[in-house]
């Protein structure tokens, strides 16, 4: 079983904001799979279904972004998956491009405090990730603002196209492996 998280922040406010992508690939996955995700568990609103022949939990924390590892035990220690073969984080990325995916098999948390926070509650940083990118912030900009901030019209229609190749990241990690999802959607920033 695996279960897949998507960072965010709960509450309309916060909705289609830079900071909520993680949120949107769960919707797309949920509704690829036919899966509702509505049943408040685990600090999370969570649903659960079969997605690409995998069984999976998905996951949307309720803590608000930088409490987020709260939740991510809680569903690692109720479910008692293998957090580095079986648990995969999506997150926002400023430092990619917008659209732009890269998954990774482990990493720091770059900055990033709902990753951050994670990595504090599981006491190491070998986790799976899908970030996707949100685009540098702007000079003068302040980065609080910057990732709550909605996208523009051109970069929402990118950002639809990327919340469905991160869905597929996704299915490719859970049945061909991280390595060849790193392969195949590792690619340089788009142009």
């Amino acid at each position: 079983m695996f279960i897949i998280v998507g960072l965010g922040n709960p509450g309309k406010d916060y909705a289609g904001t830079r900071h909520n992508i993680g949120f949107d690939v769960i919707e797309t996955l949920a509704d690829k799979a036919g899966i509702s995700v509505l049943e408040k568990k685990h600090k999370a609103i969570i649903g659960k279904g079969v997605l690409c022949g995998q069984k999976v939990i998905l996951a949307k924390p309720q803590t608000y972004m930088n409490l987020s590892g709260e939740s991510v035990r809680e569903l690692i220690d109720y479910y008692k998956v293998d957090e580095t073969e079986e648990l995969i984080i999506i997150s926002d990325d400023i430092s990619l491009d917008v659209g732009q995916l890269r998954v990774r098999k482990k990493g720091s948390a770059g900055g990033h405090n709902g990753l951050k926070n994670i990595i504090q509650h599981l006491g190491h940083d070998g986790f799976m990730r899908v970030k996707v990118g949100v685009g540098e912030k702007p000079k003068g900009y302040d980065l609080a603002d910057y990732v709550l901030g909605h996208f523009t019209g051109d970069e929402k229609k990118v950002m639809a196209e990327a919340a469905k190749e991160a869905a597929e990241a996704i299915c490719c990690i859970m049945t061909e492996g991280v390595e060849e999802a790193m392969n195949k959607f590792n690619q340089k920033a788009k142009k």
